[in-house]
């Protein structure tokens, strides 16, 4: 196809965009999950929404499935995302290496959490699977002690969440674009639990993932089993706030085929946690895309775990729906996962009138996140913000972040057409 100018940015109808969207996240995940390499019949503008769909979801780096699909444009946005992600993957490398050092010089054990943990599996290659920072558990008596080895190591503590303390390197500044870039700063940020507001109600299983014997250092999950678990919280979280990415899933699939029966055992924890009602959505989710990832005996025996109304939503969940794709903010997202009327009032009570603490933790969104500055709706009284759901359909702040930057970058005003795909030599 032959190469075309930018254009002035024109906004395409919402309703146009939200349906792109869905065509796009949804081509995405089936491809992904299972590799047939048709090139989709998608017009100029669901080009750009599938690329803003795959930088937003992690899965701009997987060339080695998508770069099937023929269109120019898009083959050269995976090839330079993969070469981002692998350059960031080296400085990530470079960085856990330093911090491994410097924690064994001192006496001190960690955890590297999640992304860490699956590159040092070999689940990914270089360049495929981003990281959009690093995740270090510490137990709570050693939190004050990594965070001065952090600082030590020329970080600055940029704010403080229920779940974690945020760390980055002193004097760096965000990087403006779409998807990966190599010198986006490496945020740090330091747990002490593992744990998730589901919604309100918090399911804690540190005690499943950090050792019982840590050493000084780096070290390990205990047993692929933990991990899954810490996999399965962390979607569990993301479903409940409709911010489950496609990558997410990729992850839980690639570790599934790797654990015997008797590993998802550990989801039942250690008798001190209770019983993972959280497990069965987003392990549904996956099993809706990658068939046969999953043991059918094993959601079988979940169903029982998970309260009537969540099964029930659960099983009508796509990724969109689940995730930043869907393009309408919706106000009581994540009740279905009260377990309890009590627990559904504090829920409607706390999004009504958001304590100190989470005002708090939202202006220190606003003021690190670029995606959530320059946004009037996320800086306006929640009085307007109340008043704006009432009267038309809101859109998300994150969504509207990664289309607006995929359709700046090539803006074409031929959103209708739809241009033979390219052969690419």
């Amino acid at each position: 196809m032959p190469e075309q100018h930018a254009k002035p940015y024109a906004r395409p109808p919402l309703a146009t965009i939200k349906a792109g969207l869905l065509r796009t996240t949804e081509a995405l995940a089936t491809e992904l999950a299972h590799p047939a390499g048709d090139t989709p019949d998608w017009n100029a503008l669901e080009w750009r929404l599938a690329m803003a769909v795959a930088a937003a979801h992690g899965v701009a780096g997987q060339g080695n499935v998508y770069a099937r699909w023929r269109h120019d444009g898009w083959i050269r946005f995976l090839d330079s995302q993969h070469e981002h992600v692998a350059r960031r993957h080296e400085r990530i490398d470079t960085l856990l290496e330093r911090i491994g050092a410097h924690a064994r010089a001192i006496g001190l054990p960690l955890v590297a959490l999640k992304g860490a943990a699956l590159h040092a599996m070999g689940l990914y290659a270089p360049g495929e699977r981003p990281m959009a920072d690093i995740d270090l558990l510490v137990s709570e008596n050693d939190q004050e002690r990594a965070g001065a080895m952090l600082e030590r190591m020329g970080y600055v503590l940029s704010f403080a969440a229920w779940k974690h303390r945020v760390y980055k390197p002193a004097g760096d500044a965000a990087v403006a674009c779409l998807g990966e870039h190599r010198d986006t700063p490496v945020n740090i940020e330091l747990h002490t639990r593992i744990q998730e507001r589901l919604p309100v109600s918090i399911v804690d299983i540190t005690s499943c993932v950090y050792p019982r014997s840590p050493v000084a250092g780096i070290n390990p999950y205990p047993s692929h089993g933990a991990l899954m678990s810490h996999l399965l919280l962390h979607a569990a979280g993301n479903l409940c706030n409709r911010s489950m990415r496609l990558i997410h899933l990729n992850d839980i699939s690639l570790l599934a085929a790797r654990m015997m029966r008797s590993e998802w055992l550990a989801l039942w924890g250690d008798g001190t946690t209770e019983s993972p009602w959280w497990a069965l959505p987003p392990l549904r989710l996956v099993s809706r895309y990658y068939t046969g990832a999953v043991p059918p005996t094993l959601l079988y025996e979940l169903q029982s775990e998970c309260p009537a109304l969540l099964r029930f939503a659960s099983g009508h969940l796509t990724l969109t729906r689940a995730s930043c794709s869907e393009l309408w903010l919706h106000a009581w997202s994540g009740i279905e996962w009260a377990r309890s009327l009590p627990e559904a009032g504090r829920f409607v009570s706390h999004r009504i009138r958001p304590s100190p603490h989470a005002q708090q933790e939202r202006a220190d969104m606003v003021r690190t996140q670029l995606w959530l500055q320059d946004s009037p709706w996320v800086t306006a009284s929640r009085w307007r913000r109340a008043f704006g759901w009432l009267t038309h359909p809101v859109t998300r702040t994150d969504t509207m972040y990664v289309v607006r930057t995929a359709l700046e970058q090539q803006a074409s005003p031929a959103w209708a057409q739809r241009p033979e795909p390219a052969v690419t030599t």
